[in-house]
């Protein structure tokens, strides 16, 4: 039996073509043959920054359409470029198709396309081609989408995605609360663009029903009411290059290494890594207000600044602020972002919190400090800050701008609140801004957990065989609490005094209650719950399972023989 053939067709931005080409790179490794098609300005962007360094898999093609747009400035507008390329590609997608098909042995079997190009969907019909759509966002904006008739209808929002009035709502209750004027739509440049965005997701949502796999770059586990809400759209994430040991390809723009030796060189948790995407800009002020609020930190900065923001009014102030902060930043062009995250050396994120940015920071355990753009980044936040509180948002002053103390007091509070303890418990134990927690979870000399009680913390801690003791914060967590205490039986609780407050004292005796004979109890029967969960796991995770399904029905000739249930 031939290879199967696939085609991958990413959204023309930066953001699109890494996760949809990490995708192409995991179908490799089961034996597939991917030809990945870009518009001619990506291709030639994606040739330039590989510079042939062999990242790609000899069975990995790349190939060039037109996308209709003769500016660059224009395709730097995301409205722009979708009403465009909505004329063209098609057509010349179709084209492409039909040569290869024609020519050679293996013809193309299944077409996997962004799932903001619904009309490569269409298209994959028209031909009897299999069809599948990706998500490169948080489930979430997808469910928001689909929730778009019901917006209109209620009265929230008119037939152009306009917000009729300033309002919050949840969709379920582990999504963030979302304020109208935060939809994915409204948060761009203009109503225009507004309008072209809307129609365009729309559009799409329709169209993704065409496909006979809707799968996404997320977990359950980040996004549990999103996959409750949406359960057509599965989980196969998070892809990252680590996972499969090899490095990750797509970028526009070629990858400055070097960044990793200096990182080599600076204190474990010591350094704030700043990149703001493919997309962000600043004004001059507002660029200065940023550049001194690192300074201020006196923490080592990595800072990621493309060309084109470092070009124009920018330019002298980043040829003066260079030097000043030789000894205590690195600014590069464009950074190896997952190797970078993974490294011992970096504290914490300042992001722009697009979802892929979101996905590797959270995967390595690294805190987040959110400055988000436009579009999802905004959704995207929320989830950092309100619903998984890894992170924290910058207020902005009456101007609209973050001032330089804003980011200097956010790192310090991000960072620094726990070094006015370090001289009381020096020669005791590190106090760290943030831990690779399941290592950490896993390691033979760690007696018990004292926790929040999330839901991930509490299944990290029972899957590795860890006593608890309970210290709830909100929502879920109490409910955690119970299942811990009361139901699994493998922790303790933390009692309140007559203020509210967890005594020293209290903290003290719970200790030492449970890692006396009842702590022993608990730990044999974490261990009984470990085992199984451990061997549950090894059968495979929900998302390893339905990437695992999804290659076999990509892999089947016969459309309706592989099953989407995970």
């Amino acid at each position: 039996m031939a290879n199967p053939h696939v085609l991958v067709i990413p959204f023309p931005v930066q953001g699109h073509v890494i996760p949809l080409m990490e995708l192409a790179q995991c179908l490799v490794e089961h034996g597939f043959m991917i030809t990945f098609v870009n518009t001619e300005v990506t291709h030639e962007r994606v040739l330039d920054a590989l510079a042939d360094k062999g990242l790609l898999d000899d069975r990995i093609r790349l190939v060039a359409i037109p996308d209709g747009l003769e500016s660059e400035e224009e395709r730097k507008i995301p409205g722009k470029l979708a009403e465009a390329i909505y004329r063209v590609m098609p057509g010349k997608l179709e084209e492409l198709i039909r040569e290869i098909n024609a020519s050679e042995e293996e013809p193309i079997t299944c077409v996997i396309a962004d799932q903001g190009l619904g009309w490569a969907l269409e298209v994959a019909g028209k031909m009897g081609i299999r069809r599948a759509a990706f998500l490169t966002a948080a489930a979430a904006s997808l469910v928001l989408g689909f929730r778009i008739p019901c917006l209109i209808d209620d009265g929230i929002i008119d037939h152009d995605g306009t917000p009729i009035k300033k309002q919050t709502l949840q969709l379920a209750p582990t999504m963030p609360l979302m304020n109208t004027s935060d939809f994915v739509w409204a948060r761009v440049a203009n109503l225009a663009l507004q309008k072209i965005i809307f129609g365009a997701m729309v559009q799409n949502n329709r169209l993704v029903k065409l496909a006979d796999w809707l799968v996404c770059n997320s977990t359950y586990d980040l996004e549990p009411g999103a996959f409750d809400l949406a359960p057509e759209i599965k989980p196969i994430g998070p892809l990252l290059a680590s996972n499969r040991l090899g490095n990750s390809a797509g970028h526009f723009w070629m990858e400055d290494s070097t960044c990793l030796e200096w990182l080599d060189k600076q204190p474990p948790g010591s350094v704030i890594y700043v990149a703001f995407g493919s997309f962000a800009t600043f004004s001059k002020p507002q660029f200065e207000e940023l550049a001194l609020g690192l300074e201020l930190t006196n923490r080592p900065f990595l800072w990621v600044l493309r060309q084109d923001t470092k070009d124009g009014t920018n330019a002298t102030y980043v040829e003066g602020f260079q030097p000043k902060t030789a000894t205590q930043g690195q600014i590069v062009s464009w950074a190896p972002q997952q190797k970078v995250l993974s490294h011992p050396a970096i504290a914490c994120f300042l992001s722009h919190c697009g979802w892929n940015s979101t996905v590797e920071s959270v995967s390595n355990g690294v805190p987040m400090l959110c400055w988000p753009y436009f579009a999802d980044q905004f959704f995207n936040q929320s989830y950092i800050c309100d619903i998984w509180k890894v992170g924290l948002g910058f207020k902005r002053d009456a101007s609209g701008a973050i001032a330089h103390g804003e980011i200097k007091n956010k790192v310090d509070e991000l960072l620094g609140t726990m070094t006015h303890c370090t001289d009381r418990i020096q020669g005791r134990g590190p106090l760290v801004g943030w831990a690779p927690r399941q290592k950490v979870s896993s390691h033979p000399s760690v007696a018990c957990f004292l926790s929040h009680c999330g839901w991930n913390s509490a299944i990290e801690g029972v899957s590795n065989g860890l006593p608890f003791l309970c210290w709830p914060y909100f929502a879920d967590q109490f409910l955690n609490q119970s299942y811990i205490s009361d139901a699994w039986k493998l922790g303790g609780r933390l009692n309140r005094d007559e203020n509210g407050i967890v005594g020293r004292e209290e903290i003290k005796n719970k200790v030492e209650l449970l890692l006396t004979d009842q702590g022993f109890k608990a730990r044999a029967a974490l261990d009984l719950k470990a085992k199984a969960m451990n061997n549950t796991a090894a059968e495979s995770g929900r998302s390893g399972k339905n990437f695992n399904n999804f290659v076999k029905w990509v892999k089947d000739e016969r459309n309706d023989s592989c099953s989407q249930e995970a």
